[in-house]
């Protein structure tokens, strides 16, 4: 199993029963498929940067979960053919994007305190120069 983020955008125009009802369709959809719901977040109606369909707005929802990875492409099949969805993003969830602490090198428990300490004092000046000389990178130019 690993976790995803599904962004949808639905039509701005669809009544809060109808626009729930959808919503309720793919949340089902991922659970029938096996998958485990983590988060249903409503992010309300947004302006669109560019037109989508003549819309210039779309109702935002951004769904979290759990699933076995060959099920995601049938999840996607279902949401392409319903009208009701203009857009959708289906994203991995990384662990290091999930808000974890222990994920800060110079604040984990993995480095020494004598390292952070140093890590911490270093200035500006004092930082390696990872592009190299300037010199250097006029001639590449």
């Amino acid at each position: 199993m690993r976790r995803y983020e599904l962004m949808l955008l639905f039509r701005p125009d669809l009544e809060d029963d109808k626009l729930q009802a959808a919503v309720e369709k793919v949340t089902r959809a991922i659970v029938n498929a096996g998958g485990a719901l983590t988060k249903v977040s409503p992010w309300g109606k947004r302006r669109l940067a560019y037109d989508i369909k003549h819309f210039r707005e779309a109702s935002y929802f951004l769904i979290h979960f759990d699933i076995a990875p060959s099920e995601v492409r049938g999840i996607e099949r279902g949401i392409l053919i319903t009208e009701e969805i203009l857009r959708h993003l289906v994203t991995v969830l990384e662990e290091r994007s999930l808000g974890r602490a222990d994920d800060d090198v110079v604040g984990s428990e993995e480095t020494a305190p004598a390292e952070r300490e140093e890590a911490e004092d270093l200035t500006s000046d004092e930082l390696p120069d990872e592009v190299g000389d300037e010199d250097e990178v006029a001639a590449q130019a």
